[in-house]
């Protein structure tokens, strides 16, 4: 009897242990699937230790990472617990403010609600990589030249946000950018500085 009923329970350990396995690699395969550029990635490893770990990989400012976390990390959490990069902020944690804004596979994403996961093979660019060689970015210089910004706080997602919409749109209307940076918050309302500051970076940018 006895050694029926260890038989039972570790045939359920077993079976516990391949199901959170799966479930790991379920989640990176819904991820692929909604994350641009992220399809033809290598799916992250379930870590055999610990099946509610797992190895993720990417890029992060042109430098690779590679590290053991838990599932549910966030891509926030990740870059400001793990890498050390603040830059990017947590405001509201559940996608309505904007201030945790970075570009995933050239698209801005929140990462308050992208699981690390899904960064999983990605090429992640946050406000610490858009200055070179203490040279700002066009679009940094322009806020500062504008006043796009007062707490600062919103400003590296704003900032974010703009560069993506000037990568994928050089000369943007008015209007375009409005509804481009409609997604971001700015609780000190500077919300006419900040189009000020992007029309300004498009002129720059192209210059």
């Amino acid at each position: 009897m006895a050694d029926e009923q260890s038989e039972t329970s570790e045939k359920a350990s077993v079976s516990r242990r391949a199901f959170l396995k799966g479930g790991a690699a379920a989640t990176g395969a819904l991820s692929a699937s909604l994350i641009p550029g992220v399809a033809d990635a290598q799916l992250p490893e379930a870590s055999e230790a610990d099946p509610r770990h797992s190895t993720v990989e990417m890029k992060v400012n042109g430098r690779p990472y590679r590290a053991d976390i838990p599932n549910r990390t966030t891509l926030l959490q990740f870059l400001r617990e793990d890498l050390k990069l603040t830059g990017t902020k947590m405001g509201c944690d559940r996608a309505q403010c904007g201030a945790c804004t970075v570009i995933l596979n050239g698209r801005n994403v929140y990462s308050c609600t992208t699981l690390a996961l899904e960064a999983t093979g990605g090429d992640v660019l946050t406000i610490e990589g858009l200055a070179k060689d203490d040279a700002l970015h066009p679009i940094q210089q322009a806020y500062v030249e504008h006043s796009g910004f007062q707490c600062g706080f919103c400003t590296s997602g704003q900032i974010m946000t703009s560069k993506a919409l000037l990568d994928r749109m050089p000369n943007p209307t008015e209007d375009q950018a409005r509804a481009a940076l409609a997604g971001n918050m700015c609780r000190c309302s500077a919300y006419k500085k900040i189009l000020e500051s992007v029309m300004a970076a498009s002129r720059l940018m192209r210059a």
